[in-house]
């Protein structure tokens, strides 16, 4: 089969298509034939070495995958690696079947970037209606949707921020009240303006340095940040624990493989809400393009260079 192969950390460089054996399923998993596969932030930080669980070499990049099974079911799974190929085995548990009324786009927008979105606003900030929320990258995977979960969930005031002009009318046209340039020299004063003169209530942020350190000081008595990436890759400024207590502030991680630890199958929820909350038009991946195989290097280029906006997935048939 031809899938994308690292052999050697670094940018999008190493990112190479190669011929390798068709994977074989053991027990527990599930042989999959992939029509499409998801591209994500996370694989540029898998494909240097600098993501959270180490990466071994050789290694073929992509952790989640739609296809279909041996017995002729669409699923869509989560994979860990290996994802970027025609053919990929998954974990059984980790295996979720996909309803006729949701595409390919859709499956693989909502099983990592819908799945933290929903976790970000129920679980990390336990958004309560009528509270402020601010969406950091609102035009990405993740904050496209979180965009709309927020106004479907009964947000307030939806503060978005976007590094240009089409991002950030994008984010208006999914729901934000108000979008704001990331740009801005004084975020904390600019998030707060946005708020009508309020400090906010919620901060969803994945970008690193001084956007979170702007945003930790734009929070209102008992605000969240919810913090699940560094896109910027700077780390923000240390925070002393007896800080938090000038303004009562809550600071949560949040990382989606965590979500298999919790009791019960709170993924198997997540995505139930997320797909019914589709099929009922409330809800939208915005597909942000289709990459060949061979074009991987150019989508993994123009996801760091911010080019990009909503979902993208790579078609391994070319």
């Amino acid at each position: 089969m031809r899938a994308i192969q690292i052999t050697e950390f670094g940018g999008p460089e190493v990112l190479a298509v190669t011929e390798l054996p068709d994977p074989v399923a053991g027990p527990g998993h599930l042989l999959i034939d992939v029509a499409r596969a998801g591209i994500n932030y996370a694989d540029t930080h898998q494909a240097e070495n600098s993501y959270l669980a180490e990466a071994v070499l050789p290694l073929v990049p992509g952790g989640e995958v739609v296809g279909t099974a041996p017995d002729g079911r669409r699923v869509v799974a989560l994979v860990g690696s290996g994802g970027y190929a025609e053919r990929v085995v998954a974990p059984i548990p980790l295996v979720w079947g996909v309803p006729d009324a949701i595409d390919d786009v859709t499956a693989l927008g909502m099983i990592v970037q819908g799945a933290s979105a929903w976790l970000l606003l129920r679980r990390s900030v336990h958004l309560a209606p009528g509270e402020s929320v601010v969406v950091h990258a609102a035009a990405g995977g993740v904050g496209t949707l979180a965009v709309q979960l927020a106004r479907a969930w009964g947000a307030g005031r939806i503060i978005a921020t976007a590094s240009s002009e089409d991002k950030r009318a994008l984010a208006l046209e999914l729901g934000a009240d108000v979008a704001v340039d990331s740009g801005e020299p004084d975020l904390k004063d600019a998030l707060i303006e946005a708020n009508g003169g309020r400090r906010v209530d919620v901060v969803l942020e994945m970008t690193g340095g001084t956007v979170t350190d702007q945003s930790l000081r734009a929070l209102a008595p008992f605000g969240r940040l919810a913090f699940y990436g560094m896109a910027s890759r700077q780390e923000p400024e240390p925070v002393r624990p007896a800080a938090l207590m000038a303004h009562s502030t809550t600071i949560a991680g949040m990382w989606l493989a965590h979500v298999f630890q919790l009791p019960g199958d709170v993924m198997r929820a997540a995505l139930d809400e997320l797909f019914g909350l589709a099929a009922e038009g409330r809800l939208r991946v915005v597909g942000g393009g289709e990459y060949g195989l061979t074009e991987a290097r150019q989508a993994h280029e123009d996801l760091r260079a911010r080019r990009t906006t909503g979902k993208l997935v790579l078609d391994p048939s070319r």
